[in-house]
């Protein structure tokens, strides 16, 4: 028996309990569906309705499997984001998973950054890069024999006889996505989830990816386990996919997690056309760049079903935009967010504040960008530095002992940005309340106060760009 976890407690998150949009861990899924296809007994617990820990030793006495996977779900954001909280109950799961005598592997963005932690914490191995072809050779080679050395299995990291940490022959990423599996739906619980979303919001949302990576250069933003290649799934094979989760799960809205969601104007009208002819239509969310999003785009990502659509837009300032490597244009942005409003679809933006160098004029100039295009909604938080990044390494001296979020909702300030974490905090609700039309008399106070919540020593753009 193959035990796939993941570690994302909801209740543990207070932002994201608060919001209760609760989605399946679909990369663990995904593996769990091919470990099942190649004969292999597998079971799942599903932490994110889980009401704590205790769940997980119950599975783990019940089950008694030989393997234990610690999947994260790579592809959802909240995971991503490698918080305090999530790398103490992957912990914990090692340290269960171990006094059973299972063999323990793990795959997710900070045991990427960080493997020795999670090694010397017990796990027998942590995954690098894409997990679903590694994780069946791991499975198949302790079926054969359930104490066989993993070295000779590539895209590992290890403990060598002598204790340092070593890594085996790198795993080229997966280009044929179209030959994975479905997510193993049926390993979930489906009304569980319908029950959360529709209380919450009077509809179920389910999660789906048509991609892996992204192919652009922020220099703030992390890719440890696809990085910055591009691949793609076919229109036809996406549609399929939502033919078949229309049928089985039936939910009433779709979020696409790709980081980036289509890429041309050809090949969302092609996935239009696919789900017209299986009558697979479902309302849908993604996430896209400005500059990707021209009126052509617009219209095929209407005729496909698109109802929102978030962008990357971070700053209202192009002297930010450009000191983050970002290739986007403030021009760009009004032009992506008119166009999506054209065809009738929710213009939502990322924005980001405390970005090395940014100075009460930059912040102006987001709130005017805001004011002037009123998106449909936003999301506001501040530079948070992640390994393997140019921005990380320009403010890693600074960080100390404190360097991750204890939860999605921290917005804490790890590095001497231009101002205080509760100055960013303020000015987060503001721009909330700019693109609500509800900051009369906001902006006043804190213009006048931005000088006296100014850091002693802020870090430049020059020192976070060289």
């Amino acid at each position: 028996m193959i035990l796939l976890a993941h570690p994302y407690f909801l209740r543990d998150d207070a932002k994201q309990h608060e919001r209760m949009k609760p989605y399946p861990p679909l990369a663990t899924l995904l593996c769990a569906a091919l470990l099942r296809e190649q004969g292999h007994s597998v079971t799942l617990f599903d932490a994110m309705l889980a009401d704590g820990m205790d769940e997980f030793h119950v599975v783990l006495a019940v089950t008694r499997p030989c393997v234990v996977a610690i999947v994260e779900d790579s592809f959802n954001y909240v995971t991503k984001m490698c918080t305090v909280r999530l790398r103490e109950a992957t912990l914990e799961m090692i340290a269960a998973a171990r006094r059973r005598g299972c063999r323990v592997v793990v795959h997710g963005s900070d045991a990427t950054d960080h493997p020795a932690r999670y090694l010397e914490a017990g796990a027998d191995a942590v995954l690098l890069g894409d997990p679903e072809a590694t994780l069946a050779e791991i499975a198949a080679v302790c079926a054969a024999d359930p104490g066989a050395p993993l070295a000779a299995i590539a895209g590992l990291a290890l403990r060598g006889g002598d204790g340092a940490l070593e890594v085996t022959a790198p795993r080229a990423g997966n280009r044929d996505l179209d030959a994975l599996p479905l997510p193993a739906w049926d390993l979930v619980d489906a009304d569980a989830y319908h029950r959360a979303w529709r209380g919450a919001h009077g509809r179920t949302s389910w999660n789906m990816v048509t991609s892996r990576g992204c192919p652009y250069g922020c220099n703030w933003c992390a890719k440890p386990v696809f990085g910055r290649r591009y691949a793609q799934r076919s229109p036809a094979a996406v549609a399929e996919e939502l033919r078949r989760l229309k049928l089985d799960i039936a939910p009433d809205h779709v979020w696409f997690a790709d980081d980036l969601f289509g890429l041309t104007a050809r090949w969302i009208g092609e996935l239009a056309e696919e789900i017209r002819a299986r009558d697979a239509r479902i309302p849908f969310m993604i996430q896209c760049r400005a500059d990707l999003i021209t009126p052509a785009v617009a219209r095929a990502l209407a005729d496909a079903g698109c109802e929102e659509v978030w962008l990357g837009v971070e700053s209202g300032s192009q002297r930010i935009l450009d000191a983050m490597d970002k290739g986007t244009t403030v021009d760009e942005v009004r032009a992506a967010t008119r166009a999506l409003k054209a065809y009738g679809i929710r213009a939502c933006w990322f924005l980001q504040l405390g970005y090395p160098g940014e100075q009460w004029s930059d912040v102006v100039a987001t709130r005017d960008l805001v004011r002037g295009e009123r998106p449909d909604d936003v999301g506001v938080s501040v530079a948070y530095p992640l390994p393997g990044t140019k921005f990380h390494a320009a403010v890693r001296g600074q960080l100390g002992a404190r360097t991750n979020w204890e939860e999605t909702g921290d917005l804490a300030m790890l590095f001497q940005g231009t101002y205080t974490t509760p100055f960013y905090r303020r000015l987060r609700d503001a721009l909330h309340a700019e693109a609500r039309g509800a900051a009369d008399g906001l902006w006043f106070a804190l213009g006048d106060e931005e000088a006296s919540h100014r850091s002693h020593a802020p870090t430049e753009i020059a020192d976070a760009a060289s």
